[in-house]
């Protein structure tokens, strides 16, 4: 059953690790890999990625992605969300402390930032508007 506007937005917001699509070219599949994202119900989505990796080159030259997010319990569930790039920026490390604190308990957040923002090197941001939803609720399993 496809779930409302209310729901998916919400089911986004959560913090579920995101599999983030994006092409790879002509005669190639997408690349696809988990990611972490920022979402808030009606607004934007954005991710985190270094600028020079395979992923953050795709997205720019793209111009778009998708993302797709799931659960297993109570009931199997997912929403996918498509749409272009519509800001790209240097990430700051506010940004990335905001979306550490997402995912790791508070204890983790600043080791987890120090470390991460000297080993991931020059990072940018790129930002989603949603623009194709897909959402279903399968049910209990």
């Amino acid at each position: 059953m496809p779930l409302s506007i209310e729901e998916r937005e919400q089911f986004l917001a959560e913090p579920h690790i995101g599999a983030l699509a994006v092409t790879a070219g002509e005669g190639r599949a997408p690349l696809t890999l988990p990611i972490w994202y920022q979402y808030a119900p009606g607004g934007e989505l954005w991710v985190m990625t270094a600028r020079d990796s395979k992923k953050g080159k795709l997205i720019a030259e793209a111009g778009r992605f998708s993302l797709m997010v799931d659960r297993l319990e109570p009931t199997v569930r997912y929403v996918s969300v498509e749409g272009p790039v519509v800001r790209t920026e240097e990430a700051t490390i506010e940004q990335l402390r905001e979306m550490t604190a997402r995912y790791l308990p508070a204890d983790k957040v600043e080791p987890y930032v120090k470390g991460a923002w000297k080993a991931h090197g020059d990072e940018v941001v790129f930002t989603l508007r949603p623009e194709r939803w897909y959402s279903s609720d399968l049910g209990a399993v």
